[in-house]
């Protein structure tokens, strides 16, 4: 069973992230384990509630999204109070929970941001952005500086702003193809302010509006990608390369984005394998520097992950002895 996971999430992020799944490589064997496992996870969960598989196809009309957000509620809980999980996808995000001590309010945090995506909630401000942006990516940073032992909060604080960065470099990246789903994760605000209305932003017409509204959010982006790389130097040494380049090849795709301009849609940005390969030597030497290199101090102004609550999550299970 053990192995079967593993190759399920080996598998998984092959097919769903080309780009992390190349830094993946990086970690050593124990680590790389437990990150493929739980982005496998969190990649079953997003393609549940959007009735796919690995981001691809179309839900059937029958497709109940509440009802299967609910049910993976249900099945983290079980997950969390030690349950026999027939579901791989399950089973790997067990595995991984237990073994790290993950905290319950990281998973059910994740989860919330489906729900924000089933709930068709709007954007108003940046900060409305970010908060979804936490959701969905800062706090998988945080479960995945759990896996790499980090504990620390200000150590927690720049893995979140990775996942922040990330997010942030997604949104931008794909802002034609969620149009095409009826999603947008752009500020309202910054739509007004170009002159586009939210149901018209994948239309020609504004194409050059919405190259200023990208380059807009990647420069939002770049606070948050200077904090991570502060961060890494609390990780182990094989842990800090693989994170130091997968924060090179996400920037690296929003550069791309900001540099075609109005045809950044016209097919999908990515970054090539010997782009890749440069990306991850920049990596092994800015790992190395963070060994020696004195740690600033977070900027100000960046968005806060929220505080962790004193009570339980309103969808945790009850503490266990698991």
């Amino acid at each position: 069973m053990s192995e079967a996971l593993l190759e399920h999430a080996t598998e998984t992020i092959k097919v769903g992230s080309k780009s992390f799944a190349a830094a993946a490589k990086l970690f050593d064997p124990a680590t790389r384990r437990s990150v493929l496992m739980l982005y496998a996870w969190c990649r079953h969960c997003d393609d549940v509630v959007d009735g796919q598989e690995l981001g691809f196809g179309v839900a059937a009309a029958s497709h109940d999204p509440h009802g299967e957000l609910e049910q993976l509620y249900e099945q983290t809980r079980r997950a969390y109070a030690g349950e026999k999980m027939l579901d791989p996808a399950f089973g790997a995000f067990q595995e991984v929970a237990l073994r790290h001590a993950i905290a319950q309010r990281y998973a059910f945090d994740h989860l919330a941001g489906f729900g924000m995506d089933v709930a068709e909630e709007r954007y108003e401000t940046i900060e409305d952005t970010l908060r979804y942006c936490y959701h969905v990516a800062g706090v998988v940073g945080l479960m995945m500086a759990s896996i790499m032992g980090a504990k620390d909060d200000k150590v927690l604080d720049r893995a979140c702003d990775l996942g922040l960065a990330f997010q942030l470099t997604n949104i931008a990246r794909d802002i034609i193809d969620d149009a095409g789903v009826k999603r947008c994760y752009l500020p309202a605000q910054w739509l007004r302010e170009a002159g586009i209305p939210a149901d018209q932003v994948a239309l020609p017409r504004h194409r050059v509006a919405l190259t200023k509204i990208a380059a807009r959010l990647l420069d939002y982006a770049e606070p948050y990608y200077a904090s991570s790389l502060n961060g890494i130097g609390a990780l182990p040494l094989r842990s800090a390369w693989a994170i130091a380049t997968a924060r090179n090849v996400y920037r690296e795709i929003g550069i791309k984005i900001k540099a075609r301009g109005p045809r950044a849609w016209d097919e999908r940005v990515g970054t090539s394998r010997a782009t890749k390969l440069i990306l991850l030597a920049k990596g092994g030497v800015e790992a190395l520097l963070s060994r020696v290199r004195r740690v600033k101090p977070r900027p100000g102004g960046l968005w806060q992950r929220p505080a962790t609550a004193a009570g339980a999550h309103p969808h945790a299970a009850p503490a266990t002895g698991a």
